[in-house]
C-alpha cells in the first residue's frame, strides 16, 4: 500500500515525510524532482496490549509506504501543469496526502504570497482535474477514429466511459465522485487518473492554532467528500515531539494539550481512507497485524498470511480482539463460546483474532 505525499513549496511535506520515516529527508537541489520513499509502521494500540498479554519473541505491525513526491509547483497563481515525472512517481500509489499550509513563515514564503488553505486545496484540486481531462480527451479523439473504422464493441464500450468521465470532469467534479460497474472499473484498471484516488488533507498549523484545530477543520468541512478525509497538525510540533524520549514527549504532549501525536492519527486515517481493516494472530512466536480490505473473507485473509493456508483452508478458528480482551485467554473464551470456528465465507471483521486450520 503506498500514499503519495504532494503539495506546494514550502507546505511543510518535507518535515512531515521526515517524521514520519524519523530521518532526515534528502536536501540537495538535484532531488526537487526525485521521489524518496520510506515504509512506516501503522500504530495500532490492540497489537501493542496482544504483545504484553502473550509475550511472544517479536511483534510485527502492518506498514504503509509513503512516497514524497516533488513537482507540484507553481509561480504566481499561473499554472505550470503537472510534469510527466510528477505524474509518473504518483502512478501507482493508492491515495493522496495533500498537504497545505496554514502557517506563517517570513523565511520560506508562500509562493502565491498568501496563506490561504481553501484556494490551496482548490488550485491543487484544479491542477489534477485538468491532469485528468486531458488524459480523457486524448483517448476520446483517439477511440472516435477507431470505433468509426472498426466498430470494435470494447472500443465502443471503452469510449462511452471515457465520453462519461469527460462530462464528469468538464463539471470540475472528481472522478472519485462516479460510481463504477464492474466492467466500468475493469477497463479503467488500465489508467491511473489522479482524481480516482482518495485523498486525505493535511492541514499544516502553526503551533498556536493546535488548540482551534476542530474548527478548522469544520471551516473546511466542504472538501470532505467521499474517499477525502482532513487531518491539522503542526509539522514542527510532531518532528520535535519524535524526537524526544517517551516520557518527554508525554511531558510535552500534555502541555499543548496534546494526546497522541497528530502522525499517528494520520497513519490511520491514512489506512481505513483506502477501505482497510486489520486482523491478527497471535503466539509465543510473533504477534501480528495483517491488512486486508473490508468485506473479505476468512479464505481471502488466510492467503494475505500464506497461500498455502487460502489452497488448503478448512476453518478460521476466531474471537474478537474485544472478547479477548474482555475475558484474558484464548481458553477462556472458549469456555465462554466466543472463540468459534468459522467457514471460508466468514467476513472478517477489524480487529478478529484468527488461527488458520488448514491441510496441503
Amino acid at each position: 500500500m503506498e500514499i503519495g505525499i504532494v503539495g506546494l513549496p514550502y507546505a511543510g511535506k518535507t518535515t512531515i515525510f521526515s517524521t514520519l520515516l524519523k530521518h532526515k529527508s534528502m536536501d540537495q537541489a538535484g532531488a526537487r524532482q526525485a521521489a524518496e520513499r520510506g515504509v512506516v509502521k501503522v500504530p495500532d494500540e490492540r497489537l501493542n496490549k496482544l504483545t504484553t498479554m502473550f509475550n511472544p519473541k517479536k511483534q510485527v505491525n502492518t506498514t504503509i509506504e509513503y512516497v514524497k513526491v516533488a513537482g507540484l509547483e507553481e509561480d504566481g497563481g499561473q499554472s505550470q501543469g503537472l510534469t510527466s515525472k510528477f505524474l509518473n512517481n504518483l502512478k501507482n500509489v493508492d491515495a493522496l496526502m495533500v498537504v497545505i499550509r496554514d502557517f506563517e513563515n517570513e523565511f520560506y514564503p508562500h509562493p502565491m504570497n498568501r496563506v490561504d488553505p481553501p484556494a490551496d486545496i482548490e488550485y491543487i484540486n484544479g491542477e489534477f482535474l485538468i491532469s485528468d481531462l486531458i488524459v480523457v480527451e486524448k483517448r476520446v479523439e483517439k477511440l472516435d477514429k477507431m470505433v468509426m473504422k472498426t466498430q470494435n464493441e470494447q472500443d465502443k464500450r471503452e469510449l462511452a466511459v471515457m465520453h462519461r468521465l469527460k462530462e464528469q470532469l468538464d463539471m470540475e467534479k472528481p472522478l472519485r465522485e462516479l460510481n463504477f460497474s464492474e466492467n466500468e472499473s475493469n477497463i479503467l484498471r488500465t489508467y491511473q487518473f489522479i482524481t480516482l484516488k482518495p485523498i486525505v488533507y493535511v492541514i499544516n498549523i502553526a503551533e498556536n492554532k493546535i488548540a482551534e484545530s476542530a474548527q478548522i477543520e469544520a471551516e473546511l468541512s466542504r472538501f470532505k467528500t467521499p474517499q477525502c478525509s482532513i487531518i491539522t497538525l503542526s509539522a514542527e510540533i510532531e518532528k520535535e515531539i519524535s524526537e524526544l524520549s517517551e516520557e518527554d514527549s508525554t511531558i510535552f504532549m500534555e502541555d499543548l494539550g496534546i494526546k497522541e501525536p497528530a502522525l499517528s492519527k494520520l497513519i490511520r486515517a491514512s489506512y481505513e481512507l483506502l477501505g482497510l481493516i486489520s486482523f491478527f494472530t497471535v503466539g509465543d512466536d510473533e504477534c501480528r497485524s495483517w491488512t486486508i480490505r473490508k468485506g473479505n473473507n476468512a479464505q481471502k485473509a488466510a492467503g494475505v498470511i500464506h497461500s498455502d493456508l487460502e489452497k488448503g483452508f478448512i476453518r478460521a478458528e476466531t474471537a474478537s480482539y474485544d472478547d479477548l480482551m474482555a475475558n484474558g485467554s484464548l481458553a477462556a473464551c472458549k469456555d465462554k463460546g466466543v472463540l468459534r470456528l468459522e467457514g471460508k465465507e466468514y467476513l472478517v471483521k477489524d480487529g478478529d483474532i484468527l488461527n488458520i486450520r488448514f491441510n496441503v
